[in-house]
């Protein structure tokens, strides 16, 4: 079974993904990872941001080794310079690029080894990645609740940002994903959508478990 979580940034994806996989005892896979390894190596190899050619290659290059818990790069836990502020500002810049999205998107498929269950997330797996996933959801948040969601990210990587700059930024990355081509976020037609505003992380792990453990009701209440 592969289960595909789509949403903007702030929604509570990552999370709410990890825990669900661990309910269900498949494979949890952040494909939003790939494109912050390629970013933090473009920005921390003088890679110019509109040399596609070079960031491509780096897209090709990038192999990375999934856990659970957490994302391994050349045998080092990266998962640090991947949230870092600079990477953040920078990942929709660089993942608006097509050939190097359709090269991520193929080392994505191939994660899909059959050994278990699947719940990837990112921004167009429903659409991309995985069109036939057997579930599909697209999560959505008011911006208040998906600022103090970044926030406290950022608080637990130790980085201390003012919530009025993480909003522009978040405002900023949106614009860029849902307006401007090619559009990256879109909700797939037949995505289950979940507003997350008023909803803490077990809530949402339990109302997207029951869905897929019930899938005769998909319209349950949470």
């Amino acid at each position: 079974m592969i289960i595909a979580i789509d949403g903007p940034s702030g929604t509570g994806k990552s999370i709410t993904s990890q825990l669900l996989a661990n309910k269900l005892g498949f494979r949890y896979i952040d494909s939003g990872s790939y494109y912050r390894a390629v970013t933090y190596y473009v920005l921390n190899n003088n890679v110019k941001l509109n040399d596609y050619l070079a960031i491509c290659k780096v897209a090709q290059g990038i192999e990375l080794k999934f856990t659970n818990e957490t994302v391994f790069q050349e045998e080092a836990d990266m998962i640090k310079n991947f949230k870092r502020l600079d990477v953040t500002n920078k990942v929709s810049q660089i993942s608006k690029i097509g050939a190097m999205r359709r090269i991520i998107n193929e080392k994505l498929v191939k994660l899909n080894d059959g050994s278990s269950g699947l719940v990837m997330e990112g921004k167009d797996i429903g659409n991309n990645v995985f069109p036939k996933a057997n579930f599909k959801f697209y999560l959505v948040s008011d911006m208040s609740a998906r600022v103090a969601r970044r926030h406290q990210d950022f608080l637990d990587f130790g980085q201390k940002i003012a919530k009025d700059k993480i909003e522009r930024e978040i405002k900023l990355r949106d614009d860029m994903e849902m307006k401007k081509s090619p559009v990256i976020l879109r909700k797939a037609e037949n995505a289950i959508v979940v507003d997350t505003t008023n909803m803490i992380v077990e809530e949402q792990v339990n109302y997207l478990f029951r869905i897929i453990t019930n899938p005769e009701t998909n319209l349950i209440q949470p």
